[in-house]
């Protein structure tokens, strides 16, 4: 399978994955020259705060695009990729997660997602649902998944 197209889900609590996510991504993307795209997806009161926290201006028009550049994880995946020669494109979007994540993975004819996430119980995922799985069901693509070890 070639790669061109590395979709990468980023998440605000990936804090314990990072260092894996990075390095799965550029140990696939890498190699194969595949343009990686770096995807934060927000909730709406989470975009709305972060919008807040980062004080732009109330009447400018700041994209989720924007805020996903300034967030921690984000940033330091791309620099390390960077640091790789692996060139990342970042995404923010607004809404339900693995709708927004499989929706971009079409969009830019994704061939790999990167998604994170952690173990649950069957009745956890009953209950709270999983992003990640809905990410695996749903994808057009292969997924690798990155849990805490």
């Amino acid at each position: 399978m070639s790669l061109e197209n590395v979709l990468v889900a980023v998440g605000g609590d990936d804090e314990g994955r990072i260092d894996a996510i990075e390095q799965i991504t550029a140990d696939v993307a890498g190699p194969a020259g595949a343009a990686v795209h770096l995807a934060h997806v927000f909730s709406h009161e989470e975009y709305d705060r972060f919008r807040d926290q980062l004080d732009f201006d109330k009447d400018s028009e700041v994209t989720p695009t924007v805020v996903a550049e300034r967030q921690v994880n984000v940033r330091e995946i791309k620099r390390t990729l960077a640091a790789a020669d692996v060139d990342t494109t970042t995404y923010g979007a607004v809404g339900q997660r693995s709708e927004q994540v499989v929706a971009l993975a079409e969009e830019i004819d994704a061939d790999l997602v990167v998604v994170g996430g952690r173990r649950r119980s069957p009745t956890g995922k009953a209950v709270f649902g999983s992003t990640a799985q809905q990410i695996l069901l749903d994808a057009p693509c292969p997924v690798t998944f990155v849990r805490n070890d």
